[in-house]
């Protein structure tokens, strides 16, 4: 079995946007792979689980009504946004903001992290057990 690296490392010049507030790299099944110093773990997982599910609703949607595949989400909500885009295989960077955010620059700076350092964020598929069935 192999460990993911804490990515958390990553994150620091994101968060040093104005008004960025948290940012956290999550897996395609909801783990908190690296979190920005300021929010805790449970915080963070939480964040990790809501993302895993959001990105599960949107995978729904490109595939009913485009080719299947989601570069970005953005909702914002009383106080902020969160913003989530597609950061290497199977992990996604989500960034929360508050409200007063320059929600372009936040998107611009998440894009150009991820292609510097997408390399680091892959997470290989999950090898099935050797004699376990289709869960499906």
């Amino acid at each position: 079995m192999t460990t993911n690296p804490d990515l958390g490392w990553m994150l620091t010049e994101i968060v040093s946007v104005p008004e960025v507030q948290h940012a956290v790299v999550v897996s395609n099944d909801g783990l908190e792979m690296g979190r920005s110093p300021g929010i805790g773990r449970d915080d963070a997982e939480r964040l990790a689980a809501a993302c895993s599910g959001l990105q599960s609703l949107s995978r729904g949607v490109a595939s009913g009504f485009g080719d299947g595949t989601t570069r970005q989400i953005v909702i914002e909500y009383g106080g902020g946004y969160l913003f989530l885009v597609a950061a290497g295989a199977g992990t996604h960077l989500a960034v929360v903001a508050a409200e007063t955010v320059d929600a372009g620059l936040v998107a611009y700076q998440m894009q150009t992290l991820v292609a510097r350092i997408g390399s680091h964020l892959g997470v290989a598929p999950r090898q099935e057990a050797a004699g376990a069935g289709d869960l499906r």
